[in-house]
């Protein structure tokens, strides 16, 4: 089975840093985040025009990777998240996770059994078109995959200790902007109130030996909310570091074009 780079990440006491793609979904782009050296690539589904016939494509491409590939799926229904393990996918994110439940439900569809009901189809693109021995890699592959469960709502937040319980879950994720929208809030990130829903996930996450992940949208972000816990960060999308550093760069010609007119 493919390593997982970012488990070997938190194993190794190193922080997985990771990127998410919501538009550019090309045959050369895993190849691209390679050379980058991320730990993780989460394919998104849920704000994105990704369906999951280019899914398999990506995770085929990613497997060629040092990284580990993930999938954000649109819903918590287990023909995404089934399909997209099936695909290859080394580990899941779901969106707006509000019980102990639903993160049940999603450990059910990624997990083989004992852990999980995942149904069983070896010989395909997962096991790179290979029969492995079958109780041996449904122990791997329970032990390999990822589960990120999304906490971004008020509901999410009251839940977030229940949910970091349920054994299965990696990562407990912050979804900054929905959360914020969730709270009355939209976009204050230095909102006494959201910061201190930022303390009451690390603290569950903390408490129950789960990593603490976010998007931070800058350095100084970044910096804060690590102080407040984060330990698994994704830069940026594709999208969004692509419009970034374009505009930068259109600003400096123009600046400098301008200047050699005077």
């Amino acid at each position: 089975m493919k390593p997982n780079r970012f488990r070997e990440a938190l194993a190794s006491g190193r922080m997985p840093i990771g990127h998410m793609i919501m538009e550019f979904g090309t045959r050369g782009i895993a190849r691209i985040l390679d050379s980058a050296g991320v730990d993780f690539v989460v394919y998104d589904m849920e704000h994105s025009g990704i369906e999951m016939e280019r899914i398999f494509d990506l995770i085929a491409w990613s497997r060629a990777a040092a990284f580990a590939p993930f999938v954000r799926v649109p819903q918590t229904q287990y023909h995404f998240l089934a399909r997209v393990m099936d695909a290859g996918a080394l580990g899941v994110m779901v969106a707006n996770v509000e019980s102990a439940e639903q993160a049940r439900e999603i450990v059910q569809a990624v997990k083989y059994a004992p852990l999980g009901r995942r149904g069983v189809c070896l010989g395909t693109a997962h096991t790179d078109y290979l029969v492995p021995d079958p109780a041996a890699y449904f122990v791997e592959s329970n032990e390999n995959s990822v589960i990120i469960c999304q906490i971004e709502s008020v509901a999410g937040v009251r839940n977030c200790d229940a949910i970091a319980a349920v054994d299965g879950v990696d990562v407990l994720w912050i979804g900054h902007f929905d959360l914020t929208q969730s709270m009355g809030i939209p976009g204050q990130f230095q909102h006494a109130e959201f910061l201190s829903a930022f303390r009451e996930v690390a603290k569950a996450a903390k408490a129950h030996g789960k990593a603490l992940g976010a998007q931070p949208a800058s350095m100084e972000q970044t910096e804060q909310w690590i102080s407040l816990g984060l330990n698994v960060i994704s830069w940026s999308s594709d999208v969004g570091l692509y419009r970034a550093a374009l505009e930068a760069a259109v600003g400096r010609i123009r600046e400098r074009a301008a200047a050699a007119r005077t």
